[in-house]
């Protein structure tokens, strides 16, 4: 059930991460997907080292780190998958 979830917030991370990204990244949804679960991964592990992992309520600083470290792979990711597909 926790590759679901991972796939899940990939999703909803990966999504996020392209609207924050000004222009189209043409990259497939798998793509997306992947990149969102590994940034959500980098994000999850960037918030416990500035010690905001756990907080009361909502982690909205751990979710901007997520969503930050997916569009930085985004926009790495995305010249080199549009070079391969010309």
């Amino acid at each position: 059930m926790s590759i679901l979830w991972a796939i899940i917030a990939g999703l909803i991370i990966g999504l996020l991460a392209k609207l924050v990204i000004p222009g189209r990244q043409p990259i497939p949804l798998w793509l997306t997907i992947l990149l969102g679960i590994v940034g959500g991964i980098i994000g999850n592990f960037l918030a416990s080292a500035f010690g905001v992992a756990d907080t009361d309520g909502i982690d909205w600083i751990r979710h901007f780190f997520q969503i930050g470290a997916a569009a930085v792979l985004i926009l790495l990711v995305t010249p080199f998958w549009s070079r391969s597909r010309v």
